[in-house]
């Protein structure tokens, strides 16, 4: 991974940044000489969202930079300099008050990203130096989590199918002391993962579920579970090639919650931590899974197969399954579920699901705190009974082709059992750049997620 792209020393010469607010830009200005206003009018520069203007010093070199953040803009904005400025070393001299120092360095460090494994970026990152009362350390764990799940999901299958994302889960693993367990291929049915060895049998790099533990023993039990699915060509009920297209990311809550869990591990946070990836390739051949089918799942409930496109919660459910017998104060699951998310929400805010108000509060309270959009949706209990099927305990999807992603969150909600479980159908993908947030593959709900994690075990 690449470098970070921040300073150590906050007195390190680098030129200074003045962030401003739309409406304070008229009295800004006025303070200043006449020549920085003739600049700014030439430039029609009027502290416009996002807008940069790079003053020049006698010699042609930059002497400070002016930046707009609009009048309603978040900490995210401050993204932006760090896609946009030339490479070099810049601090923030001047900003809105309620931007926090921790979460504009998180910011500047996710406007810093580039997938750069098969194309060099075009110029390097600028680099930022640490404002008073940053926390770096914290800013840095986040930020480089964020470039995990980028990097994971940038990547195509023909270099991140299963045996690579196992490689990426252990190395993690190994480099924080862990315990890192496989199961791999038909020892799934061996150890009763029925529904994981299904939907991925028919590829050629076997199915897996992934076990990462770590942690005192004795400390509260946090579990982690991520949807690892490779790629989805949608089984026998295969997807139209528009809709194949980025099926890559189709792994990007196995991505989420690998990076979560990298946080947990460098803040040393108090916690026995579970983390569980089902990792399958969805694909077809003469093995593979059929509509029609009737699985038993590791939860003991026999499971109709409605649809071989809705993959992604019957390896969930024998992950969230073996992740509740382990009794976790707190369970989360992160998925790339359904298509209904993005209708509902679109691209960038994903709705998250919780079977417990008092998480639900601090998760709204923690999006907000983060920057870091979500949207709660109802686990609505009058649909449960869609998904009875004539032949199993329940079938796969709804009636129907409404309520696609409380369908979802409900399937998964008969394999839980934690008292306190939130589901995050995430998109993990920015379809166009914003301000911290180039196009690609893309983290959601993570610092959220961090905030009330720390919140839960002490260590906020």
């Amino acid at each position: 991974m690449t470098s970070l792209p921040f300073l150590t020393d906050k007195d390190a010469p680098a030129v200074p940044i003045h962030a401003i607010r739309t409406g304070e830009w008229s009295q800004w200005i006025e303070r200043h000489s006449e020549t920085l206003r003739r600049l700014a009018a030439a430039h029609d520069f009027q502290a416009q969202n996002a807008r940069i203007l790079l003053v020049p010093a006698t010699d042609g070199a930059i002497e400070r930079v002016l930046f707009g953040v609009g009048d309603k803009a978040n900490v995210n904005v401050m993204g932006a300099l760090a896609q946009h400025l030339p490479a070099g070393d810049y601090r923030i001299a001047f900003g809105p008050r309620e931007f926090a120092p921790t979460q504009v360095a998180i910011a500047w460090g996710l406007g810093a990203y580039a997938f750069d494994r098969y194309k060099k970026r075009k110029r390097p990152a600028p680099n930022l130096a640490p404002q008073d009362g940053a926390d770096m350390a914290e800013a840095a764990r986040i930020v480089s989590a964020t470039w995990l799940v980028r990097d994971l999901v940038n990547t195509p299958t023909n270099d991140m199918g299963p045996d690579a994302l196992h490689a990426a889960a252990e190395a993690i693993a190994q480099a924080h002391g862990a315990d890192f367990e496989a199961i791999v291929g038909d020892a799934l049915m061996e150890q009763n993962y029925p529904l994981i060895h299904a939907v991925g049998r028919a590829a050629a790099q076997a199915p897996r579920l992934l076990h990462l533990s770590w942690g005192d023993i004795s400390a509260p039990r946090l579990a982690l579970v991520g949807k690892g699915v490779t790629f989805d060509t949608g089984g026998l009920d295969i997807k139209p090639s528009a809709g194949m297209r980025m099926m890559k990311k189709d792994m990007g809550g196995a991505a989420h919650a690998l990076a979560l869990a990298q946080i947990v591990m460098e803040a040393k946070l108090n916690v026995r931590l579970d983390l569980f990836l089902p990792v399958v390739e969805n694909a077809i051949s003469a093995d593979a899974f059929r509509p029609g089918d009737v699985i038993k799942s590791r939860k003991g409930l026999t499971v109709e197969i409605d649809n071989t496109d809705a993959e992604g919660r019957l390896i969930l459910a024998d992950a969230l399954a073996r992740a509740s017998e382990d009794k976790p104060a707190l369970l989360l699951d992160f998925a790339t579920l359904t298509g209904a998310a993005r209708t509902a929400l679109g691209p960038d805010i994903p709705p998250f699901f919780a079977n417990d108000e008092a998480l639900a509060t601090e998760y709204a309270q923690a999006s907000l705190e983060t920057s870091d959009p979500i949207w709660r949706m109802p686990l609505w209990d009058a649909y449960d009974g869609d998904m009875d099927s004539g032949i199993a305990d329940l079938k796969n999807t709804g009636d129907g082709a409404f309520a696609g992603a409380i369908f979802g969150a409900l399937f998964l909600r008969k394999f839980v059992s934690a008292p306190a479980w939130a589901h995050f159908d995430v998109f993990a993908w920015a379809p166009k750049e914003k301000p911290s947030r180039p196009a690609g593959g893309e983290a959601q709900a993570l610092r959220a997620s961090w905030r009330v994690i720390k919140g839960r075990f002490g260590g906020a």
